[in-house]
C-alpha cells in the first residue's frame, strides 16, 4: 500500500514580473499593455482563430475590449499575465493562472491568447515554462490544462509542453451558446523535474541556429524522462 500523503495547503500565487531569455511575464496592466494588445489581438495581423474557443471575444470595438481588459486585470482568479517581448518591450500576448485551489495544491494555466507576433517563436514556450516553474516552486502538486475537445491546436500544445492527457468530460460546458466537451491534461509535481529539464534544454542558446530549433521539445524532454 502507498504511504498516505501528509499535505499542507500552499499559498495563492501573486502576479509578479518573471524574466526569461526571450520575454518576460508581467502582471497585466491595461494602462501599460492595452494599446499593444488591442493592436496585435484585433488589428490587421490578428489571428482570429485565437478567439474561437475562448468564452469571450473578439471584441467589436476598443471600448468593449477595454472594459473586458480592465475587469480581467483586477481579477484574482483568473490571475492575468502579459507576455512582453524583451527586445522591443511590446506586449504580445496574455495568459492566466486560474481555477486556483491552494488547499489542494491545484492550479490551471489558461485564457491563453498569443498574438501572431509570438507564434512560431520561443516566447510562448518560455511563458509556459516560467509559469510552471513558479507554480511548482510554490509547492503546488498539480497544474492543469483544459480546452474544448475540438480545439486541436490547444491539445497539440498541451502535449508538446509535456501535459498528460487524462480524458474528456462530455457536455461539460456551454460556451458562446455551443456545447463544449472538455479535454483535461495535467502535469504533477513528480513529473515536473524531467519536463523542466526538457524546457531548459530546448530554450538554451545552443539549441537554436539562425533562429531555428535544432532539437524539438519532445525529443529533449524524452532524454530526461528516460533518465528519471
Amino acid at each position: 500500500m502507498p504511504t498516505a500523503l501528509h499535505w499542507n495547503p500552499v499559498k495563492a500565487p501573486v502576479a509578479k514580473t518573471i524574466e526569461g531569455r526571450f520575454m518576460r511575464l508581467e502582471k497585466l496592466e491595461p494602462a501599460r499593455h492595452g494599446d499593444d494588445l488591442w493592436e496585435l489581438l484585433h488589428g490587421p495581423a490578428a489571428d482570429e482563430k485565437q478567439w474561437e474557443y475562448l468564452p469571450y471575444g473578439p471584441f467589436g470595438d476598443r471600448e468593449r475590449f477595454d472594459i473586458w481588459l480592465d475587469g480581467y486585470a483586477v481579477s484574482p482568479d483568473p490571475l492575468g499575465y502579459c507576455v512582453v517581448d524583451k527586445q522591443s518591450g511590446q506586449a504580445q500576448g496574455i495568459l492566466s493562472l486560474m481555477s486556483i485551489v491552494p488547499a489542494h495544491g491545484r492550479i490551471e494555466i489558461g485564457h491563453v491568447a498569443f498574438s501572431s507576433a509570438m507564434q512560431r517563436t520561443p516566447k510562448g514556450t518560455e511563458a509556459i515554462y516560467l509559469l510552471g516553474n513558479m507554480i511548482f516552486s510554490l509547492g503546488y502538486r498539480r497544474v492543469e490544462w483544459k480546452c474544448d475537445d475540438e480545439n486541436a491546436r490547444s491539445k497539440r500544445a498541451a502535449e508538446r509542453f509535456g501535459f498528460t492527457f487524462e480524458g474528456v468530460f462530455r457536455q461539460h460546458m456551454v460556451v458562446k451558446g455551443h456545447n463544449r466537451d472538455t479535454a483535461w491534461f495535467s502535469i504533477r509535481d513528480s513529473d515536473w523535474p524531467a519536463i523542466a529539464q526538457g524546457f531548459e534544454a530546448w530554450l538554451a542558446e545552443a539549441n537554436f541556429k539562425q533562429g531555428q530549433q535544432i532539437h524539438s521539445l519532445e525529443t529533449l524532454r524524452g532524454r530526461y524522462a528516460i533518465k528519471k
